[in-house]
């Protein structure tokens, strides 16, 4: 519903799901069309009558980065309203974290300092995090350049298969080779050795996180959403249960199916760590469940709103809202923490696939059968398939897209599971 008074604009940097997401919840709020600034127009905010992208070549790094948004910032040095700056991204949340001083000049930044986000934002360094608040976490071996360039063989301390993914995600997205994956399940000691020498040999510099495989599938998985307020506050956390991810090497580990669920021990443990290390803005955390000693371990924190984060709003709990809340309307202070799908009643799955996807890849559990049931009832949604924006060239780039998911499916769901 449109609120009464826009005293606020949202500037989202990104052009990607993440970014369509929080579009549509901005939309829904305003009724106004939502500005995006990115390097590249992708496909999901493209030929929208609710995203405006502005596209600056380079845009995704300094110095490119600082220099158009000094530009930027010019458009609204007079503004009378807050100008509300969100990352849909690693890289953009690191750079507004980064430049937090200087931006928070013209924007809205709500986002922590640039020396807690290093620490979060590698892996390493958040595993130490973890020791210090006693979060559980995969057993894990730290690899390093060095270690690699000293020859021979980098052995497993633990039993394949093994994890093996970068520490440092900001860098990782600029290494390039082919077979490169998000993250690698490795099957033997020769294939870690080809996977370590390839990684290293085409310009990655910062350590790998080598860790004992949790056992399961997909379902054993959970995904956290929190929103932490501007006094580093627990606002509101969301708990999702993925049932299906994405197969295709370049996207491994982003969810295509997630159920609502509830869980008092994952939501008060990561409140407390939350608010311990005095955190602000979006925050997403992966976890798995392991049924080796029944603990849900952490695997990372996102400084942002997850990929899949529009399950958060389509279930309900508008992610816009809480920033404008926040900042704008200044009403979160006084409220509780709102702990999200405490009951059943009105879940929503949430899909970034087609259901005939879904239905034929999705492990036989309890939980597909749920979701089965809420999909015959009408109680799902998608991220970018929105009937308040649809035009012929969306509605064929869509079915495209859908076509591309089927056929990654069909090629790569064997061969990860595998």
């Amino acid at each position: 519903m449109e609120r009464p008074e826009n005293n606020f604009t949202p500037i989202l940097l990104g052009s990607d799901f993440n970014a369509y997401g929080f579009a549509r919840a901005f939309f829904e709020i305003t009724g106004r069309r939502v500005k995006a600034i990115a390097g590249t127009e992708l496909a999901p905010t493209r030929y929208s009558k609710i995203v405006e992208v502005e596209t600056i070549p380079g845009f995704s790094e300094d110095p490119v980065f600082m220099e158009s948004m000094r530009e930027i910032a010019k458009r609204y040095e007079n503004a009378d309203e807050k100008i509300i700056l969100l990352a849909m991204g690693d890289g953009y949340a690191e750079l507004i974290s980064k430049h937090k001083e200087e931006l928070s000049k013209t924007f809205v930044c709500p986002y922590i300092d640039y020396d807690l986000l290093k620490q979060l934002n590698n892996k390493e360094r958040f595993y130490e995090i973890c020791d210090k608040y006693d979060l559980p976490y995969p057993a894990t071996k730290i690899v390093t350049k060095q270690d690699h360039e000293n020859g021979g063989s980098i052995k497993s301390p633990f039993d394949f298969p093994v994890a093996l993914k970068p520490a440092d995600s900001v860098e990782w997205l600029d290494i390039h080779f082919e077979g490169r994956k998000k993250a690698f399940r490795i099957k033997t000691q020769a294939e870690l050795d080809d996977i370590i020498g390839k990684i290293y040999d085409n310009g990655y510099t910062s350590d790998l996180i080598l860790q004992d495989f949790i056992p399961g599938d997909d379902s054993n998985m959970r995904v956290v959403n929190a929103y932490v307020d501007q006094n580093h506050h627990v606002k509101m956390m969301c708990l999702g249960h993925p049932l299906l991810e994405d197969p295709a090497p370049s996207a491994i580990g982003n969810y295509v199916a997630i159920l609502p669920e509830y869980n008092d021990d994952i939501y008060q443990t990561v409140k407390n760590f939350l608010e311990s290390i005095e955190y602000t803005g979006f925050a997403n955390f992966d976890m798995k469940y392991d049924e080796r000693d029944g603990k849900f371990k952490l695997f990372e924190i996102n400084i942002r709103q997850g990929r899949s984060s529009f399950f958060v709003t389509l279930n309900g709990y508008s992610l816009a809202k809480w920033v404008v809340d926040d900042y704008v309307d200044n009403t979160l202070a006084d409220k509780e923490t709102v702990y999200a799908n405490d009951v059943d009643d009105n879940r929503k799955l949430w899909l970034g696939v087609p259901v005939r996807v879904f239905k034929k890849y999705a492990r036989d559990n309890d939980e597909k059968k749920t979701a089965l049931k809420l999909i015959k009832e009408g109680h799902y949604g998608l991220t970018a398939f929105y009937d308040q924006d649809e035009n012929l060239k969306r509605t064929l780039l869509l079915a495209w897209m859908n076509h591309n998911y089927v056929k990654n499916f069909r090629k790569f769901f064997k061969e990860n599971k595998g």
